[in-house]
Order: C-alpha cells, then structure tokens, then sequence
C-alpha cells in the first residue's frame, strides 16, 4: 500500500512539475478557446458537493467531475450511462429502461456502495439502497451533475465508498420563458421533455420540469414508460435570508426483462429473444425538500434542510426467473422518510482563510416490505440457461414486516490556508444507525423455509476521519492529495431478509457489521500549452465486506469475512485543436482484485474481481463550424473482465462502441438534433457472467437513431 502510494504522488508530482510552465495561463474559464464549445469536465471554477455550498474546485482535495448543462443538452440521454461515461474513471451499466448499474473505482455492481444526491439531498435512505436509484431522478432536464470518485467528504456518510453522484436542478431564470423539446426514434422510442420559467415574480422565481417517455423496447416485451414533473421554486425573504424548495415526482412502469441474459448460442443468433418475459418493475418517487440559507453575518451562514421522500415499489425482478435461483420472491416495498440537514458555517481567520463547518444529519425512515413466493412456469423442453420462463403463480406470504430506520450524525470540516499556495482541509464524521424490526411473521420457521426474525433492533456506529491538502503550482494548475475513511451499514433486506433456513443463519445475518473502506488519493489538474488535463492516482481498500457463505442446505448467508483492494488512475484531457474542433479524452486503467475472499469452498483470494474492467475510456471529437451547427462523435471503449470470481471460466472480450450526435439551429427559436446510438451496429454485451457453470451474456442495444425539435420562447 505505501509502495503504491508512494508511486502514485511521485506521479503527480512530475506531471505538477511539467505543469509550472502554465504559470501564464489564464484560470479564468471564459479565457479558454473552447469554453464555448463544449462543457469542460476537468477544471470548472467551483464544485458545490462536498461542503454543500459553492467552493473553488482548485482547492478540492477530491477527484470531482462536473458535467454542465450544455452538456446534457448536446447527449439528451435516454440513460444515464450515455452521459455519466464522459467523467474519467466512470462506467455505468445498462439493466432495464433507465436501471443501471454502477462502476466509479469498483467493478460493475449493485452492491450499496454510491451515494446518490438530489442537491446534495439523498434520495434514498440509507438502510433501503437501489442500485437503479438514477432513474428516480429527471437527468435530461437536469441542471447539472457531480461525480464525487471515492469517498466522500465528512459531509457525507454511509453508502459513499465508490462514489457519490450529486443530480442539481436547474435555477429558475430571471425572465419567463418556455422550452419544449419532442423527439422519436428507434424501437417505438418517444419523448417529450418541457419546461417553463415563471420569470422574477417579486422575491420568487418558478421553474417546472416534465418529462414523458416510452418506448416499446428493442427486445421482447421489454416496454418502459415514465411520467416525471419536478418543480422548484427559490425565494429570497430578505437580503440575508433565501429558500429553495424542490419537489420531484417519477412513476416508471417497465417489463424488465431488457437486461436478462441469454446463453451464448441465443446471444449471438436471437438476441432480441427474452427468457424472463414475466417480470416487472413499477416505481413511485415523491421527494419533498426546502433548504433555508441565513447569512447570519461576520462570515456566519446557517443552513436549514427539512426533506421528505415516498418511494414505493412494486418488482417482479429478472433475477428470480433463473436456474440457479431457489427462493424466487415477488415484492412489495415502501419507504417513507423524514430528514433534517442542519449545517453551520464560520469563517474564522482572515489571513489564513479559516473557516470551520459543523452540523448534523437526522432521518427517520420507517418502511414496510411484502414478499410472496413465486411458483414458477417454464416452456417444455427448456432447461439450464435456455430456460423460458412464461408465468408464475403466487405463493405463500414469505415475508411481512416493517422497520423503522432512525439515524444521526454530526460532523465537523475544517479548511485552512497556511500559506498562500496550500489548502488544508479536515474532517471528522460520527454516523449512529439503528434499525427497529416489528415482524408480522411468526417468528421461527415461516413460509417456503424461510426463517423469520422476532421483532428487535440492531444498531451500528462509526467515526470516519478525513484529511487533504491542495497545492496551487500556478494560477493554471494544482496538485492535491487525501486521505478518507467511509464505510456503508448492511440495509435492512440484508439484516432481515437473509434467507436462512435456521436460527444460527438468522443470527449470523443480524451480527453483520459496516463494511469498512480507507482511500489515498492524489492528483494535478490544470492547464498547460492549450490542455486541460486531470490525473489523479487513486488505493482503495476495503474490509469486512460482505461475504456470501453458502452452507449444507444450499442457503447463502452474508458473513463479514471479506477484503478487497481497488487501485488505479484516471486521466481526462481537453483541446481545442482549431477553431472548429477539439477533442475531449476520458480513461482510467484499474485493477480490482479480492485480497481475502474464502467461503463455500472456494478460495478466490488473489483473483480479480468480476465484471470489473481494467481499462474504461471516453473519446469526444466535436465540431461546431459556425453558430449553431454542433457535431459530436464519440468513442466508447469497456476493456475485457472475469466472468466470475473464480478467474476460470471465461471473460467478457469488452467492447467498442461509437455514438454520433447532430444539432443545427433553424432559427433564434428552433433547433434540430438527432443522434446515432452504436452507430456501426456493434453486436455486445451490456453484461456478462456465468450461470450454471455456462457463460450468458445480456446483449446490448443495437444501432438505434433518435431525431426532434426543441423550441424556446
């Protein structure tokens, strides 16, 4: 680990060092040729996440990346991966509708390692995590995006150890005005993307958000429709005072059998055949938040954030219909939270820029889950993977309980300066977690052998220091280097839903402890000769991970008995190349491999880790030849992985993929745009693993076309 460390500042230390003759380079962003051309995603002035409010990125400790929004509006995306990829180190999968899984300094998984953000509010409560928890939230009508790699500050707890994902909503303008935007493509896709601007109304600005969707999908029965309204509202009381109330409502209704994977003779022959055309998933998201910002004065600023969130889910995952699958479970879920977000700000020292920022996290999330099980149908004939499932009948109640999340946490960061070229930032996070379980089931033996849990609480605790500096090498460049703890506590279907078929199984589930994560990070971002570039080198080491041990009867249970270490570096580089064109590059090169890893058997300490490439990249060649004419293409490459953890059965060979996008502005008022989604018509895999000792392969979307109007008034 030190080895490493010492080979990753030594690095940035020689690239800070070439980056000193960028001392004559403009910092400021409107000096830069291409700042009108595409949204830089490696320098820009100021980051809001890691201390909720407006900070030079120059003096982030952190890798951050910042997508603005011009550049949702050039990619329009229909999924969140086709716009999250253009940040170094960022990979996100595709599994139904806008479902995603997610890669940021992990491989691909849905294990509850990221932290996603509405304005710096989670979206989700801690103890209730979905992996495909994006699509609650309206990204084509987004203000803009942060990517927080790694660990988050003291600001933020539990859930950020691969990353945090922060969706802001766009401000409401001065003037009114209304924007719409229509547009059909492939595969029955539709979409209707609207907005308006209530303009200045005394103290308030108004801006509404709507988008509609569907589409029939690519593959059998794989139909996705969404309806999402967002609204915000920013008020300014008094001089000293300002609220800033959003509301957001999504309901999707999908067949998601869009992702489930097929044996290798049917991926390459049929792929648009579904094996699991009986799932479903339909989600409801309601998030109600106001945040009430009073300059106190003296350098004094107390932030105040009440939220609330209703999600309710009803799933028929793609996951039950397979061969190796014995406790296939349909579910009904639903979560109601209740959070406050108290923060203090103090700017303490003049000379030194000192200033401390303190407060405290409540939420209160109490959530209800139903589970029945399901008696699968097949198709005669069929077995294995090639299995084709039909149907289902409902079985007996497997699961009925609820519980109450309750958390607290205080925190406190500090940020410093020395001298006047160095930043120093520190903070220290305690997280307390209880979960209250009120089992409608008797407990002991329950329905289809499943053991149920007597009614109780569990709790966890954890002190999480953080500590990083910036250096400013010139007006143009800086270097930066951390050191963060994070951790993530088991969710309550983990704790309570474990699957155990006795009462020592039970009890291993309700002994889980947090999975334990510690992160050295260094970097340098700047300027030099017409570039801006970022690279940032990256060990991250977790502990206690969650282990699946399958015993005698074939039931799993998780056990902390795990260690992985992640490792890597990421670089991002943009030019304009003329006055027509410039070339934008994101890439990362990664190992990911299991350090301990013994259960069931098997021993796969020392192995890689599946699904996780060593090499992710992301190339922009974009031309704009006059105003209003835009051309982008772009170059996705996902480097080959482990099929499984073993190492020994085979690998996915990765992929290459290129996308091209077209705007051309008919009038002051109306533009054209279409784009091309796998435009050579790539036959691959949006994922790939082994079931039954046989490899399958969820095919990915073939070439598809997108063409619409946008109007503005």
């Amino acid at each position: 680990m030190r080895t490493y460390l010492a080979r990753a500042l030594a690095s940035a230390v020689l690239a800070a060092a070439a980056a000193t003759s960028a001392a004559d380079v403009a910092t400021d962003a409107a000096t830069d040729p291409a700042s009108g051309l595409v949204n830089d995603l490696l320098l820009s002035p100021v980051t809001v996440t890691g201390t909720r409010e407006q900070t030079p990125l120059a003096e982030t400790p952190s890798a951050v990346g910042i997508i603005e929004r011009d550049a949702i509006n050039i990619v329009r995306p229909s999924h969140p991966q086709q716009l999250l990829g253009q940040i170094p180190g960022v990979a996100i999968g595709v599994t139904n509708g806008e479902g995603h899984t997610t890669a940021i300094r992990q491989g691909f998984t849905t294990s509850p390692l990221y932290l996603f953000l509405e304005d710096g509010i989670p979206i989700r409560a801690t103890g209730n995590f979905n992996h495909n928890a994006l699509y609650e939230l309206n990204i084509p009508s987004a203000g803009g995006i942060e990517v927080v790699r790694g660990i988050g500050s003291a600001l933020y707890g539990s859930d950020a150890v691969g990353g945090i994902v922060n969706v802001l909503t766009r401000t409401p303008k001065e003037t009114p005005g209304v924007d719409l935007s229509v547009e059909a493509g492939s595969f029955g896709w539709a979409r209707l993307l609207g907005g308006i601007d209530s303009g200045r109304l005394g103290s308030s600005a108004v801006r509404a958000d709507l988008n509609l969707t569907h589409t029939d999908g690519w593959r059998d029965r794989t139909a996705y429709d969404r309806q999402s309204l967002n609204l915000r509202w920013d008020y300014e009381q008094d001089a000293w005072t300002v609220v800033k109330t959003i509301i957001g409502v999504t309901h999707i209704d999908q067949q998601t059998g869009a992702n489930s994977p097929l044996p290798r003779e049917l991926y390459l022959n049929d792929p648009t055949a579904n094996l699991r055309s009986p799932a479903y998933r339909i989600v409801n998201a309601l998030r109600v938040s106001s945040a009430i910002d009073k300059d106190l004065g003296g350098g004094q600023l107390l932030s105040v954030t009440p939220y609330f969130r209703d999600n309710r889910m009803d799933l028929n995952g793609s996951y039950n219909f397979s061969p190796t699958s014995s406790s296939a479970r349909i579910e009904r879920t639903e979560v109601q939270s209740f959070g406050l977000m108290l923060k203090y700000r103090k700017n303490l020292d003049d000379a030194m820029r000192t200033r401390v920022i303190t407060g405290v996290d409540f939420d209160y999330s109490p959530s209800r889950r139903e589970e029945d099980k399901l008696i699968l149908q097949t198709r005669s004939g069929n077995q294995g993977a090639r299995t084709d499932y039909i149907g289902y009948m409902v079985g007996p109640r497997v699961y009925d309980y609820q519980v109450a999340y309750q958390s607290v946490a205080p925190y406190v960061h500090l940020e410093t300066s020395p001298v006047e070229r160095l930043r120093v930032t520190a903070g220290l996070r305690y997280d307390y977690a209880r979960y209250a379980l009120d089992n409608n089931a008797v407990a002991g033996a329950g329905a289809g052998g499943f053991y149920q849990p007597a009614d109780g609480a569990v709790d966890f605790s954890r002190l999480s220091p953080k500590l990083g500096a910036t250096w400013a090498l010139s007006p143009a460049s800086h270097v930066f280097a951390s050191y963060n703890q994070g951790f993530r506590t088991p969710s309550e279907s983990q704790l309570f839903r474990a699957g155990a078929a006795s009462a020592a199984q039970m009890e291993a589930a309700l002994g889980l402890k947090p999975i334990l994560a510690e992160q050295f990070e260094a970097g340098v971002r700047g300027y030099l000769e017409g570039w801006r570039f970022e690279a940032v080198a990256y060990l991250l080491n977790k502990h206690d991970d969650l282990l699946g041990q399958r015993d005698a009867s074939g039931v799993t249970v998780q056990t902390n008995n795990g260690a992985t270490r992640h490792k890597g570096v990421e670089f991002g580089l943009g030019r304009q190349l003329a006055p027509a064109w410039r070339v934008d590059v994101a890439a990362s090169y990664a190992v990911h491999r299991y350090v301990e890893w013994v259960g069931s058997g098997v021993d796969y300490s020392g192995n890689e880790v599946e699904a996780s490439p060593r090499v992710i990249s992301n190339v922009r060649l974009s031309w704009a030849p006059r105003q209003g004419t835009f051309a982008q293409l772009e170059w996705v490459h996902l480097g080959s992985y482990y099929l499984e953890a073993s190492n020994k059965l085979g690998t996915y060979r990765g992929h290459d993929l290129f996308n091209l996008r077209v705007t051309q502005s008919i009038d002051a008022r109306w533009t054209m745009f279409a784009r091309v989604l796998n435009l050579t018509d790539q036959h691959f895999a949006d994922s790939a693993s082994v079931s039954g000792g046989a490899a399958v392969y969820s095919p990915g979307l073939p070439r598809a076309m997108y063409v619409g109007l946008e109007g503005k008034w």
